[in-house]
């Protein structure tokens, strides 16, 4: 049946070929998105002009004017760092950065203090944070205009000292991408560490690094694509994410047939924009390909923690973390996806016969309607797991003071363990090994200029294809099938016999009328 299909499709396309007069249904963009301006000036604003005696007190502030803004926000992922689901494997749940794990830094139970630095609220020190209290509400760090405001190391998502709220307070707009980036240009402890098109290059790049976010083209910022309404933000980060609702696509701007080559525009129902569109990654600063924990704890003769880096800056190992590779302009791997994926739990019993662990996984395949071919960044890691309860581990990591557990602290695992796994109340065995994970990062951003976009040859080619590795289907180029190869030569011959039987028959007629 497949061998048909392809075999109508063929001869369709070869049709295509002799009707070079037909239309297009090529459909441009929209204009360029309108940069929001700011609506207010809000330094003239007396409820701003004050010495904050706290964070919380600039919030309500904020909310005395923006009454129902707080709810709205208390309805996000952002703000709850979790999100309600719906899945085949699991049915209804509620999961987040708040309990997934992952292959960087883990997870964050146990270390909240310095983990909720990138929570949008403040005081998010333990599990009983008060997820209702819309005073704890950070409203400048979406805000704040000013470039001042920053949060503080390890101060659970309170603002450093230094920042002068009052400053900060009067300067607020739409977010900005410095806003945006605080938090997912530095995810998992580093710039660029996580998922390799999300970098602080992108503040003030060229079009070679991204058309979008180009300083000398749209300059786009994230919201701008990243469409909100009542707080609610388009898109999907998949290390959290399950379903496919309310992402953020490029039809928001272009259209589905964006191309005026309507073979190319074919492409668009099987194939997404990224795959073309992206065609490396790590353009600017190197990302981490791979995290080793089982190397971390290791002190120098002095018994101090150490580090060691390349000749490129980036650290290769560090006490507390264990050992690293970091790659740049690299070329994604490609899956197929459908917008829904799955996460593997703590809760979880790892089968020995499915290792690397799946962190998260991606649905799709060509048999799949909703899927399309997505590039991604795929991380490799190696992290603790319980060999008798068969789970994966989580550590505390980070505390204030030694001598309370953390690995970055007492530089022992089995206390890090320990106590992680209190924190998340989930059974421990007391026994630990490491376990080799993988984790799957769609790519989005760092979209290159049309004339660097992926090339017909690079995937319609017999050897080394970017797509080798997708094989439950038929591509031309690529793969060889005796019946459509014939078919298709067979059609292409038929339909020039009968382009030339029908000219001959016009000049005979023509002649004969004549």
């Amino acid at each position: 049946m497949k061998a048909l299909t392809l075999f109508i499709l063929l001869a369709g396309f070869s049709l295509g070929l002799v009707a070079q007069d037909m239309p297009t249904f090529y459909t441009p963009r929209k204009e360029d998105p309108q940069k929001q301006m700011k609506s207010v000036d809000h330094s003239k604003f007396e409820v701003l002009q004050q010495d904050f005696a706290s964070a919380h007190e600039l919030t309500a502030a904020c909310l005395s004017c923006h009454t129902e803004r707080g709810k709205e926000v208390m309805k996000t992922a952002h703000w709850n760092w979790e999100r309600e689901a719906f899945t085949k494997e699991r049915g209804i749940t509620y999961h987040g950065k708040k309990d997934l794990i992952n292959n960087f830094c883990t997870g964050i139970g146990g270390s909240w203090g310095t983990c909720t630095r990138c929570h949008i609220g403040y005081g998010y020190e333990n599990p009983d944070f008060d997820f209702k209290n819309e005073f704890n509400i950070d409203c400048l760090v979406c805000h704040d205009n000013s470039g001042t405001y920053r949060k503080g190391s390890g101060m659970a998502g309170y603002p450093h000292p230094s920042v002068d709220l009052s400053v900060a307070a009067q300067s607020v707009g739409a977010p900005q991408k410095e806003n945006c980036g605080v938090c997912h240009f530095y995810s998992a402890g580093g710039n660029n560490v996580k998922n390799g098109t999300l970098d602080n290059a992108l503040l003030n790049c060229t079009k070679d690094v991204d058309v979008h976010m180009a300083a000398e083209g749209p300059d786009m910022s994230c919201v701008e694509c990243h469409e909100t309404e009542k707080h609610q933000m388009k898109g999907k980060y998949y290390g959290v994410s399950s379903m496919n609702r309310n992402r953020a696509n490029c039809t928001q701007c272009h259209s589905a047939r964006p191309h005026e080559n309507d073979v190319v525009n074919e492409h668009t129902i099987k194939v997404s924009c990224q795959t073309c569109h992206i065609p490396t990654y790590a353009k600017a600063n190197d990302t981490k390909t791979s995290w080793d924990w089982s190397t971390a704890t290791k002190l120098n003769d002095e018994g101090q923690p150490f580090s060691l880096d390349d000749d490129r800056g980036n650290h290769t190992y560090l006490s507390i973390k264990g050992s690293f590779e970091w790659e740049n302009n690299l070329e994604p791997d490609y899956i197929w996806f459908n917008g829904t994926a799955d996460h593997f739990l703590i809760t979880d019993v790892i089968d020995s016969a499915n290792i690397p662990v799946q962190i998260n996984t991606l649905h799709g395949s060509y048999e799949d309607e909703q899927a399309k071919i997505h590039p991604v960044k795929i991380h490799t890691g190696r992290q603790p797991w319980d060999p008798e309860l068969k789970h994966i581990l989580q550590m505390k990591l980070w505390d204030k003071e030694t001598g309370k557990g953390a690995l970055w602290k007492d530089f022992n695992y089995y206390k890090a363990i320990e106590e992680g796994m209190k924190s998340v109340e989930i059974p421990w065995s007391g026994k630990h090994d490491f376990i080799d994970t993988e984790m799957t990062l769609i790519l989005s951003h760092m979209v290159a200029p049309a004339e660097d976009a992926v090339s017909c040859k690079e995937c319609h080619t017999r050897k080394n294809g970017r797509l080798e590795g997708l094989d439950d289907f038929y591509m031309p180029g690529r793969n060889y099938n005796a019946t459509v190869e014939k078919g298709g030569i067979i059609l292409i011959i038929l339909s020039l016999l009968g382009v030339a039987f029908h000219g001959s028959l016009r000049i005979f007629f023509s002649r004969k009328n004549n």
